[in-house]
């Protein structure tokens, strides 16, 4: 049975490797797993040991708290804004997509996206 502690992290995992565009085999290739060691963290199925979470969060270039990041909402059974919004695929590759677009450019598109939301 999966630890609730232990799908939070491993969603964590998937998100930020999603963000940056990263592939299960790739993160496992740098971190020197196997793939399939990925799959089981992101599920929640295997716990991730400290030392290995440290890899991992050196790899995805974030802090080891970035994985228990709206861990207290998630434990009080009211959802995290976040999760919900990075569960969807489609809002994944929309903000990598923003974030490909340079800085300048993104912060016109940025005032667009909240005109358009405001007037909706």
């Amino acid at each position: 049975m999966k630890h609730p502690v232990d799908a939070h992290v491993g969603k964590r995992i998937r998100h930020r490797r999603w963000m940056i565009g990263m592939t299960q085999q790739q993160l496992a290739d740098r971190v020197g797993i196997k793939f399939q060691q990925i799959q089981k963290y992101e599920t929640g199925m295997n716990r991730v040991s400290a030392s290995r979470l440290w890899d991992i969060a050196d790899v995805l270039g974030v802090p080891i708290s970035f994985f228990f990041e709206g861990l207290d909402a998630a434990r009080e059974s009211q959802p995290a804004v976040e999760g919900d919004i990075l569960a969807d695929k489609e809002a994944l590759e929309l903000v990598r997509s923003y974030y490909a677009i340079p800085e300048h450019q993104r912060r016109r598109l940025f005032d667009l996206a909240r005109v358009l939301s405001d007037a909706a």
